[in-house]
C-alpha cells in the first residue's frame, strides 16, 4: 500500500479547494443540472475566462471558476495517475459529482 495515502491525501487537499471555490459561486454538488452546466462552462470557457480573470479587474466569483477549472485538471490528473498505480483515487461529494458531470459533457462532446 506505500505511496497510496500520497494519492488520498492530495484528494482531500483537492477536494477541500473544490468545495471552498464551490461556495464561493454558491454551488450546490448535489444538484445534477447545476454541476453538469459548471462542467459544460468549464469545458467552453477556460480561456477567456482566464484571460478575464487576468485583467486587472477583480471579480472573485470569475477568480473561483478559473481556479475550480484548474481543480478539475488537477482531479482528473491524480485519478489518471492513481489508477496507474491501481489505486482508485476519488475524494468526497463534490469531487464525485464535479468529475461525473465533466466526463458526462466530455462523453457528449466526443459523440458530436
Amino acid at each position: 500500500m506505500a505511496g497510496y495515502e500520497h494519492y488520498d491525501e492530495i484528494a482531500k487537499q483537492i477536494e477541500h479547494e473544490i468545495v471552498v471555490k464551490g461556495i464561493v459561486l454558491g454551488i450546490d454538488w448535489t444538484n445534477e443540472a447545476q454541476v453538469g452546466a459548471l462542467a459544460h462552462e468549464a469545458l467552453d470557457h477556460l480561456a477567456n475566462d482566464v484571460k478575464r480573470a487576468a485583467s486587472g479587474h477583480v471579480d472573485h466569483k470569475l477568480m473561483a471558476k478559473v481556479d475550480l477549472y484548474g481543480l478539475a485538471a488537477m482531479m482528473l490528473r491524480t485519478m489518471e495517475e492513481s489508477a496507474d498505480t491501481g489505486f482508485e483515487s476519488h475524494g468526497g461529494v463534490a469531487w464525485k459529482a464535479f468529475s461525473r458531470a465533466l466526463r458526462k459533457e466530455a462523453e457528449l462532446r466526443k459523440s458530436r
